[in-house]
């Protein structure tokens, strides 16, 4: 980066900046944010490779960390949005079965195992979300969600991963000479357009009757659904448990960005604990703060600056000595850990809010939940 031009840095920064803001919006815009950040994703490549002269040698590593930073965000917003506790379950399985997985192949080089933990989760959360954007996905049987997992698993994820990380074939690439040597794949393709706007008129004819007017707003479908705060919300989620998944998540990230950064090198077992007394500083804090909740972006901001301090000092009480990690990096580090805590807490107490007087009959039940208000197209800001 040290000759990069001033065009570089612009698209270089623009790209990034719109990596990390997009998916801040999935809480509460959750299909069209993480459908926006997939294509971001899919393009950024090409946009650098197009209209700069940057290296993209280490651009696999830089892609594999906001990958895992976007998806993130979106398992977080499972908890502040999804009522059915099935539903969540099944999420939290995909998602930590994928990070395990993303981690393995970090430490080991193993391409396989990326097929072997396919990334599931992602269209999981999609299909539910577009469920959701007209129905209450919480009324779905246990076996409905696990049929969509599965499916998108082995129908899906196994393939593309077999394609992307085993064979390591470029889509345009195959395609074009698919294209070049078989002339009529066009015509088939032409077929197969056809046979899915018949099956997809067919499918949208059998679908229920909605419950609500189309929306991309999970505040309103909350609001309908009654999945709303019963008094007031806490700092923090309560319980043991809540605590040890915080770890494990925000563990689980950190050592796969630091294992994805070509230039950084330490001891995992240092980072797994820098990250651990972290976390447990914040819940300290939490402790301390009672049921006094400052905004997000100001929460987030001061939790960050809190994980600098904690992780600097347990770095230095861990290693006896001061790191060697640059301070961009190390602010990146302590950013994704203040915001996972963040999210984890705000989003998990307020679950636990919403909760309080729900019969937990009506969650997930194949009965009819309760009537949708149809008063109001917009709804309130969630905390």
């Amino acid at each position: 980066m040290t000759d990069a031009s001033t065009l570089d840095w612009t698209v270089f920064v623009l790209v990034v900046t719109l990596r990390l803001v997009v998916p801040l919006f999935i809480p509460r815009f959750p299909l069209p944010a993480i459908l926006a950040a997939l294509v971001i994703d899919g393009i950024d490549q090409t946009v650098f490779a197009t209209f700069t002269d940057l290296s993209l040698e280490n651009y696999q590593s830089y892609d594999k960390a906001l990958d895992i930073y976007y998806l993130t965000v979106a398992y977080l917003s499972v908890l502040r949005n999804w009522r059915n506790p099935f539903a969540v379950g099944v999420a939290a399985f995909l998602w930590y079965y994928r990070l395990v997985g993303v981690l393995l192949f970090e430490l080991t080089g193993e391409r396989w195992l990326l097929m072997v933990f396919p990334n599931t989760f992602e269209y999981f959360f999609i299909a539910i979300e577009v469920v959701r954007t007209r129905w209450d996905a919480s009324r779905l049987s246990k076996a409905a969600f696990l049929w969509t997992a599965g499916l998108i698993w082995v129908v899906i994820k196994l393939p593309q991963e077999w394609w992307i990380h085993v064979a390591q074939l470029d889509f345009t690439d195959e395609f074009r000479r698919l294209v070049d040597e078989h002339p009529w794949t066009w015509a088939v393709l032409a077929i197969l357009a056809v046979v899915l706007v018949v099956v997809g008129r067919r499918v949208v004819r059998g679908l229920p009757p909605a419950d609500w007017p189309f929306t991309l707003d999970s505040d309103v479908v909350a609001e309908r659904v009654g999945w709303l705060p019963r008094g007031p919300v806490a700092v923090a989620p309560s319980g043991v448990g809540h605590l040890v998944e915080k770890v494990v998540l925000a563990g689980l990230v950190t050592l796969i960005l630091f294992e994805s950064y070509p230039s950084l090198e330490g001891r995992l077992s240092v980072v797994a604990l820098v990250v651990t007394g972290t976390v447990l500083v914040h819940a300290g804090l939490a402790l301390w703060r009672g049921r006094r909740r400052g905004s997000l972006g100001v929460q987030v901001a001061a939790n960050t600056v809190i994980s600098i301090v904690a992780m600097l000092v347990f770095a230095v009480f861990a290693t006896g000595q001061r790191g060697q990690v640059s301070a961009g990096d190390v602010l990146l580090f302590a950013y994704v850990v203040a915001l996972i805590v963040t999210l984890y807490d705000r989003y998990s107490a307020r679950r636990e809010a919403c909760e309080l007087g729900t019969p937990s009959s009506s969650i997930g039940s194949s009965s009819v939940a309760r009537t949708p208000s149809r008063r109001a197209t917009r709804g309130p800001v969630l905390p």
